[in-house]
């Protein structure tokens, strides 16, 4: 047995547990590889062992290992799809639109109105996440969720045609107190609620949150979405190839 194929092991049973304890079915949770750092051969090995949804984070880092990962995206069976769940500048959102099979972090109504142009001229539409900013640190993007950007995005997100609106995404503040973790997670689950009462038009199926040192309070607030690199691959190495 391979390190992957033993640090997946565990993390099904770790996932299972969590769901059990949540009173949920495993099969509620979806299971998101995040794979940015890490070249196409490791997203190859993820695959083998039927790992199918990944996230990467930044355009040029996938732009780079695209072509090597394609053949997984095509195959017949289980075909690999690929998300970004990084920020995204407006200005790159043709190209990411090109590259991945969804984006995740959809943060402002300019962002939203670009890739909805971007899908348009590529004849495609668009699965995007709305990345919802609930923890106060300056470091992390997102929506606020009761700022007049949110109001107006989520109002113009049905007349956007080339877009398919499936939930929202957010990330937890790092070293808090399991309460304030909690905390967060329940907020987004709240906030669906309200804007699935509010925007009918809108489909908001998708909670993606919980990563590999929270999943699983996020399973028991509600995730519908885990994002987890770390238990899989070990640390990262952030240092450039020169």
């Amino acid at each position: 047995m391979t390190p992957l194929e033993e640090n997946l092991e565990r993390l099904e049973k770790e996932i299972l547990a969590a769901c059990r304890k949540a009173g949920r079915a495993r099969g509620e949770v979806e299971l998101m590889v995040v794979s940015k750092t890490y070249p196409a051969v490791t997203i190859a090995e993820a695959a083998a062992l039927g790992l199918a949804l990944f996230g990467e984070n930044r355009v040029q880092e996938f732009a780079g290992k695209a072509a090597e990962v394609d053949p997984l995206r095509q195959r017949a069976e289980k075909p690999v799809r690929v998300h970004l769940i990084g920020h995204l500048q407006s200005n790159k959102a043709q190209r990411a639109a090109e590259l991945f099979d969804a984006v995740d972090s959809v943060d402002s109504l300019r962002l939203a109105e670009r890739l909805n142009e971007a899908a348009g001229k590529l004849g495609k539409r668009l699965p995007i996440l709305l990345e919802v900013k609930l923890s106060p640190e300056a470091s992390k993007a997102g929506l606020a969720p009761d700022s007049a950007e949110s109001a107006q995005l989520l109002e113009r997100l049905p007349d956007l045609e080339n877009l398919q609106m499936r939930g929202l995404m957010t990330i937890a503040p790092l070293g808090v107190a399991e309460e304030e973790t909690r905390a967060c997670f329940r907020s987004l689950l709240e906030w669906r609620g309200r804007w699935a009462a509010a925007y009918p038009r809108l489909s908001l199926d998708v909670l993606s949150m919980g990563m590999s040192g929270d999943f699983a309070l996020a399973i028991a607030e509600g995730a519908t979405r885990i994002r987890v690199g770390t238990a899989l691959f070990g640390a990262r190495s952030y240092a450039q190839p020169a």
